[in-house]
């Protein structure tokens, strides 16, 4: 058999690759790995940066790069067969690169490559990495001995074994509801989703439309749908998934409770009070008081405005839709409603003008613009038909053939077996290859979970979708410009976590911008650009219920740094939960709302105790922005000011001080607050 997960070619054989193809590659690239361990410890290689990375970094790269294929195709193409291999390779998969992280022989090989003369003439970026790798030595238990030692790995590999279990019954959650609705209770939903969820229905030969609570069907029937117990039916299913109202094998209760214990313990061998403490050792913040106080400022200047909105709310649903006790269910349908009666147009309105392909020519128009690159159609093997991949290039001088900078994968249309969410991830790095001298171009992977197209006709964004798709391009885009050639800091590796949104954020703001909406709009039926009064209207009601958005942000954001501070919150998670709706929300959820059980950044994603993340990133993003609103949206200085010193620059040196290179001073929360309309 010949295996696709052992192919030394430069992109993964997703097409090829099997279920039963995972245990024996595995079988080759763990010994492999772990016989150039042995090797780098060893005296035949000297205490040098090449020479370690020679050794080792090679068949590192080549297990991650076949692992991370599998893993992503665990996300985007779950089936029961490739869940159960995945699964049974986590545990020796996550073994081996905690023994590997905490092996205190190449740790010493390290230190003597940190102490040696020769550290004084290495590059930036290689200086960088090197302190990167010390620090994470020491947090991946270099320095711990004997039991604590075992210990420490056991919590390694036990805490991935119940992510990976968190994000499965999330999935199983989404996937296992299906609603059959009538004609008549589907009154008010837009034509295409009613038409999508009709045929879905025919598929399985059942009248009615097939309800799910994948976004694309679920928010539309909650924004427009006019039957009310329809919208509190979903409502319930969809916020109290994977919890104790549902399938006992599928409830995270336990799940949470285990995973704040283990990170607890984890925290305290390595000598930090809280495991909140220990995610903030590599992030810009200084510590959880830091983050708290910050979350709290914000809350507080946000809050007259939220309080502001709900009144309005309330009053207009009780006054115009005969909703005296407005309730959860109801939020998003008078929301809309509202904004419907207030601006003079709706969300449905808006979607017929953003076809995916107008958009997507674009948003490639405004990345070629501003940083000097084309994008261009490619082929690869691809996970499912929808799938499509491009390459990036920098223009040739003269005759000169252009640059190939780096190449994604865009797989935008939500199905089953596909994980809720958007997301970028890396396929590969950049990196100046020490086996080849080669330089490898990085690769990556951005996937959202828009509606696909219906009948006929191309798929239709919501304004929503257009904000989340630039979003994960800004990831992209740090990932693929890097011109850092050193692996571990190259693109968005090595960037601190709660700097790591900035290019993504920063993206969004070209959304708002009319000569950017103008030129990525172009009506589904005529083709007519989105209306310059309809573009007006959006505007002004921008910051419609921005409020209410900043406190829901700061109250996820608050729960997961009190989770992961507090000694008790693993026995307490939803007492957590409403003491932090009582101190920040203005309109709590009902008590059944188990928003945490699905919360899969912070129990799945590498968002633990660092949720709070986005609205740093956000003051980073918006004070960003504000260099090209004060010299021109398009203008190619500051945005090739902003190529290098912020895309270009990776992790090679501190966030801060790449953010200082662009804007020549620390940030400032002027710009987000005006861009909130909360100045």
């Amino acid at each position: 058999m010949t295996n696709p997960l052992l192919s030394t070619a430069a992109l993964p054989e997703f097409a090829a690759i099997r279920p039963e193809h995972l245990t024996p590659a595995l079988d080759v690239l763990l010994p492999e790995a772990e016989a150039a361990l042995e090797r780098a410890v060893g005296a035949t290689v000297a205490a040098d940066y090449d020479a370690l990375s020679a050794v080792l970094d090679v068949p590192l790269e080549r297990l991650s790069h076949a692992w991370g294929a599998a893993n992503h195709l665990n996300a985007v193409a779950n089936t029961p067969e490739l869940r159960e291999a995945y699964n049974a390779n986590l545990a020796r998969v996550t073994e081996f690169h905690t023994r590997l992280g905490a092996d205190e022989r190449l740790y010493a090989k390290y230190k003597a490559v940190a102490n040696a003369p020769s550290a004084a003439t290495l590059s930036p970026a290689r200086t960088q990495a090197l302190a990167h790798a010390m620090r994470d030595f020491v947090l991946s238990g270099a320095e711990l001995q004997g039991e604590a030692k075992a210990r420490f790995a056991a919590i390694q590999e036990r805490s991935a074994e119940l992510a990976q279990q968190f994000s499965e019954h999330v999935l199983d959650a989404t996937d296992g509801f299906t609603l059959y609705a009538s004609a008549e209770q589907m009154a008010g939903v837009p034509a295409d989703v009613c038409q999508q969820t009709r045929e879905a229905a025919e598929a399985e030969g059942q009248s009615g439309h097939k309800l799910t609570l994948h976004i694309p069907v679920y928010l539309p029937v909650m924004q427009y749908a006019t039957d009310r117990a329809l919208r509190e039916q979903l409502y319930r299913a969809y916020s109290t998934r994977a919890s104790e109202f549902g399938p006992a094998e599928r409830d995270n209760s336990a799940l949470m409770r285990e995973l704040l214990q283990l990170r607890a313990e984890e925290a305290a061998l390595l000598g930090q009070p809280s495991y909140a403490d220990l995610s903030l050792v590599p992030k810009m913040a200084e510590s959880p008081a830091q983050v708290m106080a910050f979350l709290r400022d914000l809350a507080q200047r946000a809050r007259p405005h939220a309080e502001r909105d709900l009144a309005e709310l309330r009053a207009f649903a009780a006054e115009q839709l005969g909703l005296p006790d407005l309730q959860a269910w109801d939020q998003a349908y008078a929301g809309e409603k509202l904004k419907e009666a207030r601006y003079a147009f709706s969300e449905q309105a808006v979607k017929q003008y953003f076809t995916e392909p107008k958009v997507l020519e674009g948003l490639f128009h405004i990345v070629e613009t501003l940083f000097d690159v084309r994008i261009r159609p490619d082929t690869a093997e691809v996970w499912h038909d929808s799938v499509r991949f491009f390459r990036i290039e920098r223009p040739g001088t003269g005759d000169a053939s252009p640059q190939l900078v780096g190449q994604f994968y865009l797989d935008l249309y939500a199905r089953p077996g596909k994980r809720p969410g958007a997301w970028m991830n890396e396929v590969r790095g950049r990196w100046q290859r020490p086996d080849t001298q080669g330089l490898q171009t990085p690769v990556a992977h951005l996937v959202c979970n828009f509606s696909s197209p219906v009948g006929g006709k191309p798929a239709l964004l919501t304004h929503d979708d257009v904000i989340t798709l630039f979003h994960e391009f800004g990831h992209g885009l740090h990932h693929m410009l890097t011109q850092v050639d050193e692996l571990a800091v190259a693109g968005i590796s090595g960037v601190e976590w709660d700097a790591v949104e900035l290019p993504s954020q920063f993206m969004e703001n070209f959304c708002w911008e009319w000569a950017v909406l103008s030129r990525l709009s172009a009506h589904v039926d005529s083709g007519e650009p989105l209306p310059r009064d309809l573009f007006d209207r959006m505007v002004a009601a921008r910051n419609f219920q921005s409020g209410m958005q900043t406190l829901r942000q700061i109250e996820f954001s608050l729960f997961d740094m009190r989770l992961h501070a507090e000694a008790d919150a693993p026995a307490r998670v939803q007492a957590v939960v409403d003491e932090v709706r009582a101190e920040v929300a203005v309109n709590p959820p009902p008590a059944f709302n188990r928003f945490q059980h699905s919360f899969s950044h912070i129990f799945a994603g590498g968002y633990s105790a660092g949720y709070y993340s986005y609205k740093w990133a956000e003051v980073l993003s918006a004070d960003a922005f504000s260099a090209f609103e004060e010299q021109g949206v398009f203008n190619p200085e500051v945005g090739l000011r902003f190529r290098q010193e912020i895309l270009e620059a990776g992790g090679s040196r501190p966030a801060m001080a790449s953010f200082k290179a662009f804007r020549g001073r620390e940030p400032s929360i002027d710009a987000l607050l005006r861009h909130q309309g909360m100045a």
